[in-house]
């Protein structure tokens, strides 16, 4: 009995194999184009290619459908990740520059200042000027230091009740000169006024330096306290260049400042002798 049901599975094998290699043939023959085929050829080539493309057609659909979902899925993912990383980097920005605030606010007597934060800044102005979110409420007042923990950022230029505007350095305003000083020796300096900014090369001039003395490359600019709104000692930037006027007769500083005035996040508002 096992045996004959043994050579009965055999024989079912043989012939499924002798099926499939006649079918195989017939495809291949008739599939051959250098030749014309007779009416059953034709229309038995018809059937089978109908019947493979019967059963071939929901397989092509199931996954050009599972293909084109995962793939949306995919791109909808790879969107997310960006989203995120954007988020990320911009709250990496916030903790960074809030860190430097509070080391700033460290070395600052008490009421001595105000923290603000940047709420708004028109593109078409973008080195002009900022809005801060503090203002007449909070003790603001016209002409008061603006800085962040690279240096100066700029001066009050107008206040409302609840905020603030910011005249930066970077301003083309020729109006907009402070008066500084440079550091040449541990108890020396040079004065002068801040007269200008180059958006090309990103560097502030000083003018009106009529001592004779040297000014070595990197010395410290900072505020000298003489207006009644800065107080002094307010880091500026550092000496880059240094030429004569067209007479010979003065000399002009070409100074870098450290302060990135592309973003600006946070400030700090500096009342009159906020340093001393």
């Amino acid at each position: 009995m096992y045996k004959q049901k043994k050579w009965d599975v055999r024989h079912l094998v043989v012939v499924f194999l002798i099926v499939l290699l006649l079918f195989l043939v017939i495809v291949t023959v008739l599939n051959k184009q250098d030749r014309n085929l007779s009416y059953p050829e034709k229309v038995i080539k018809d059937t089978t290619l109908l019947v493979v493309k019967t059963i071939k057609k929901p397989f092509d659909f199931i996954w050009g459908k599972v293909s084109d979902k995962e793939l949306e899925s995919l791109k909808e993912k790879a969107k997310q990740v960006d989203l995120m990383q954007a988020k990320y980097d911009e709250a990496l920005k916030d903790i960074k520059d809030l860190k430097e605030l509070v080391e700033l606010n460290s070395t600052l007597r008490e009421n001595s200042h105000l923290n603000a934060t940047v709420i708004s800044r028109n593109v078409g102005y973008w080195n002009q000027s900022l809005t801060i979110d503090k203002g007449k409420k909070n003790g603001v007042e016209v002409g008061m230091a603006v800085i962040n923990s690279q240096g100066l950022v700029g001066k009050i230029e107008s206040v409302s009740n609840f905020n603030s505007t910011v005249k930066l350095l970077t301003s083309e305003d020729v109006s907009n000169k402070i008066s500084v000083k440079i550091k040449v020796s541990d108890d020396d300096y040079v004065y002068g006024l801040l007269n200008g900014y180059d958006s090309k090369t990103k560097r502030f001039q000083i003018e009106g330096i009529a001592e004779n003395k040297e000014i070595p490359k990197d010395s410290l600019v900072t505020t000298t306290g003489l207006s009644n709104a800065f107080p002094s000692g307010v880091f500026i930037g550092k000496v880059d260049s240094i030429s004569k006027d067209h007479f010979d007769l003065a000399s002009k500083v070409s100074f870098v400042s450290e302060v990135d005035f592309e973003k600006i996040s946070y400030v700090t508002v500096l009342k009159k002798d906020a340093t001393s």
